[in-house]
């Protein structure tokens, strides 16, 4: 099954490129808004003249043609400046992560550049010391440090030969990196950059007029592809003043700043547009809000549309790095009708233009525009009836469970996030050093909403009680952890690697709604009530009962007629200890072994010392009251008494000091009838 999308526009193919059209606005339109980032905003003509400073020392610096220049600094306008610059001396650009140095040097290992690009204050966490040639960004002097040192260039345009003509569209203009774990560096020509451009545009709509905001790190495709978005089409790029975006500065540079255009991920939509007092309220001055890099629910897409004022777009957008981060692109106007469970569909929409999509064995294979061969995305789809491409889950996600069997964990979170009060939902895999491998399922409220909003998240017999005739039973989740929200990388995609291990292994009967000490990111347990209450308002409750009880099981057990006082008291002191002791251990009998369960002491010793220190408890009321009654030389009562007290008491200690001695165990090495 194929989707295909042509365009008046790709039937004309032009042999320029982003770096030509950008240099057209900067002629055309000098004075107008290129880059806007407080003191650091430039006009198309200040952009225009800086690049064209900085590609002079680049090739002063020895820069083949399309030499590898990478780029890593927090300020992204010098950024901009940057990667225009590396275009303009015949270079090929890549953006490093500055924020994150570790991240940004395993990029440059992946990519090996010719020089790279930065300021002084990232250069010290960029270098890794492999001799790789540094230009600092805003050295007045010019200067180029490499191994020996700064090596000053006073008039870096003087010495430089003339810039290099445009280059044939074939070759790389850029290297992005995918979204994997480990970096991977994928080229894009030049015609392709222009291509997904002319593409991105006509979808769009681009004039302009608009005020572009990408919300994505710079190293990732939305930023370090999608600029041309704004300076290909004469409008102007919103960039934060240092460090990267955050949501708030986000919030007051779409209304400050009248932004028309904003890219980001799913979570930071709802986060940023959730919460605003109704319909059509939410940042008046965007017209589009293009969302990608993870998927979007359909609901979360509704809501979305439903916040923002009328006319105004929502659009999942849905590409690789190898497409230049373009691929298909739905939006709600493409429903035919209305569909049933949108919490639990994700579409991807159609190509976009110049684009082809089909799936191929399940998976999805994109084709860019300008023809070429389809890549494979590593993603499953599906082709509907009503033409729309729907999403499936990932490859790289399935998960391989004893048997062997495989699971795609993707139509098993769907089904859980219909549950009310879920916003996204993981479920992952977990190891155990002593079973088979066990799904679990981690959990978190809808982005943007606060807890107090929306329906306690589910403990793990709620969620089983959800999923059934839904989801097969063996591949339901054994236990629920709840978060705040999901870990996400600088993409915006959920991080599976990056989850919190288990706290409590346990997967067992129903709970409150939130962990055992009342806070997310616990496993739900049968605890119920915790051991403060538990232990103390229900320990004092039971032990009152037993101090009543105590006079019926054993008559005249607690006469102390005749005994002086503060002996009496005394005595009377101790009864109350023992019946409370008793109430306090038939709570922790009932309720303390999940608790137990969570020091990862292995599930065998824990049982053991659970009953044991029950019995410690349990013991002192009956024992005490029977030895009371029991004649001095009544040999064989007084031998039951001990071997059914005193030596089992003395085994119970030996046994709860073992327990906390021993090497604890696998944390995930749990049972799903535990508890």
């Amino acid at each position: 099954m194929t989707q295909g999308s042509e365009s008046v526009r790709f039937g004309k193919r032009t042999a320029d490129t982003v770096l030509q059209r950008f240099e057209q606005w900067a002629r055309d339109t000098p004075g107008a808004h290129a880059l806007i980032a407080g003191p650091e905003s430039l006009t198309y003509g200040q952009l225009d003249e800086r690049a064209g400073r900085l590609a002079h020392r680049l090739l002063a610096s020895g820069l083949p043609p399309g030499g590898l220049v990478a780029i890593g600094t927090a300020r992204q306008a010098e950024l901009v400046v940057a990667l225009l610059a590396a275009l303009k001396a015949g270079g090929t650009y890549v953006v490093v992560d500055a924020e994150t140095p570790l991240t940004g040097q395993r990029q440059l290992t992946a990519a090996e550049p010719f020089v790279l690009l930065t300021h002084l204050a990232h250069r010290a966490a960029l270098d890794n010391g492999s001799g790789l040639k540094v230009i600092r960004l805003g050295a007045e002097d010019g200067g180029i440090a490499g191994q020996r040192g700064d090596q000053p260039a006073e008039h870096p345009e003087a010495q430089a030969p003339a810039l290099p003509p445009a280059p044939a569209p074939g070759r790389n203009a850029a290297l992005l990196f995918t979204g994997a774990a480990e970096p991977r560096a994928v080229p894009v020509s030049h015609g392709l950059l222009l291509a997904a451009h002319d593409s991105w545009a006509e979808v769009a709509r681009l004039t302009p007029a608009d005020r572009h905001l990408i919300a994505a790190g710079t190293d990732v495709t939305a930023f370090a592809a999608g600029w041309t978005g704004a300076l290909c089409s004469g409008g102007a790029l919103v960039l934060p003043r240092r460090s990267p975006w955050k949501p708030e500065d986000i919030r007051e540079a779409v209304e400050s700043e009248h932004v028309t255009v904003l890219h980001t991920d799913p979570a930071t939509a709802l986060d940023l547009l959730r919460g605003e007092e109704g319909p059509g309220t939410a940042y008046r001055s965007l017209r589009l809000l293009a969302v990608s890099g993870d998927r979007l629910y359909l609901d979360d897409q509704a809501a979305l549309q439903i916040l923002l004022r009328p006319g105004a777009r929502v659009l999942n957008v849905y590409g690789l790095a190898e497409s230049a981060g373009i691929g298909a692109w739905f939006e709600l106007p493409q429903l035919p009708r209305p569909l049933d469970d949108p919490e639990e569909l994700s579409l991807l929409g159609t190509p976009f233009p110049g684009c082809r999509a089909e799936v191929r064995d399940g998976q999805i294979r994109l084709t860019p525009p300008g023809a070429g061969d389809a890549i494979p995305t590593g993603d499953l789809g599906l082709l509907r009836e009503d033409g729309l491409l729907e999403f499936g889950g990932r490859l790289g996600d399935r998960i391989t469970l004893p048997g062997p069997r495989s699971v795609d964990p993707y139509p098993i979170e769907s089904a859980i996030r219909s549950h009310e009060g879920i916003g996204s939902v993981i479920v992952n895999a977990v190891d155990s050093a002593r079973g088979p491998r066990r799904l679990v399922a981690y959990v978190a409220p809808p982005a943007g909403n606060s807890s107090s909003r929306v329906a306690p998240l589910p403990d793990i017999e709620e969620l089983r009680d959800h999923l059934s005739g839904k989801v097969p039973r063996e591949e339901t989740p054994r236990t629920v952890i709840r978060l705040r929200a999901l870990p996400r990388n600088r993409a915006g995609r959920e991080d599976r690697a990056a989850l919190p291990l288990p706290i409590l292994p346990a997967a067992t009967a129903r709970g409150s709604g939130r962990s055992p000490s009342g806070k997310y990111g616990a496993a739900t347990t049968g605890d119920g009530l915790p051991a403060s209450c538990a232990g103390g308002c229900g320990g004092v409750g039971l032990g009152f009962v037993a101090l009543i009880l105590t006079n019926l099981f054993w008559p005249g057990s607690t006469d102390l007629t005749g005994v002086p006082q503060p002996w009496a008291f005394l005595f009377f002191v101790l009864y109350l200890f023992e019946c409370a002791a008793f109430g306090v251990g038939v709570v922790f009998l009932f309720g303390g072994r999940a608790r137990m369960r969570s020091r990862g002491r292995g599930r065998r010793i824990t049982a053991a010392a659970h009953l044991a220190v029950s019995y410690l408890l349990l013991a002192w009321w009956p024992q005490d009251n029977l030895y009371r009654l029991a004649a001095k030389q009544d040999w064989p009562r007084q031998a039951a008494l001990v071997y059914t007290f005193n030596i089992p008491l003395m085994i119970a200690g030996a046994i709860v000091a073992a327990y906390l001695v021993a090497k604890p165990a696998d944390p995930f090495d749990f049972d799903e009838d535990d508890g």
